[in-house]
């Protein structure tokens, strides 16, 4: 009966190891966005839209466009609407590279920001002052909502700890098993 227990309680302190991790359930974060990260669009976007896993709180809810050189680009308040929430550009875009900065708060009253950027390139439209260098920045073909990584998200922990917890929940196991041979033998 107790090699049962032990073996049991070994199983269950493996099995919580190997669980995954999830990200904490009261933290907002970013979905999608249109213009999507990376975008490299040939018509400028009159509006930017962000959609989130959670409702978003208007009070709490900032999203900035911002140029090139750093300089705020005039748009309306954020319009929310549920887990959406949407600026519309109050001027037109001349061709360069614009960031989109956003802060919301969680439900659980965690800030959760983060930024990314998307180019206009039309061939017509007026070129900007070329943007700072990026080392590493790719492109996509088109503007489709893309998900995006939120930074200040809770990813959980990094599979080295649970594969390392892993490991030492079988050797645990292994030993209690190893044990109680000995003692059922002697």
């Amino acid at each position: 009966m107790r090699t049962r227990a032990v073996v049991a309680f070994a199983a269950a302190l493996t099995a919580l190891l190997l669980a995954p991790a999830t990200p904490a359930a009261a933290h907002n974060a970013l979905q999608s966005a249109t213009p999507a990260q990376d975008a490299r669009l040939t018509v400028a976007p009159t509006s930017v839209t962000l959609r989130f896993l959670q409702r978003l709180n208007p009070e709490f809810t900032t999203i900035v466009l911002s140029d090139a050189d750093r300089q705020r680009v005039p748009t309306g308040a954020p319009a929310v609407n549920g887990t959406t929430g949407t600026v519309t550009v109050d001027k037109s875009l001349t061709n360069g590279t614009y960031t989109v900065a956003y802060r919301v708060v969680s439900a659980d009253g965690h800030p959760v920001q983060g930024s990314y950027r998307f180019t206009v390139a039309g061939p017509t439209a007026p070129a900007a002052s070329p943007p700072p260098a990026s080392a590493g920045a790719v492109t996509s073909a088109d503007a489709v909502a893309a998900p995006i990584s939120a930074t200040g998200a809770d990813d959980g922990p990094p599979v080295a700890l649970v594969a390392g917890g892993a490991v030492v929940a079988l050797a645990v196991a292994g030993a209690a098993v190893l044990l109680l041979r000995r003692r059922r033998a002697s």
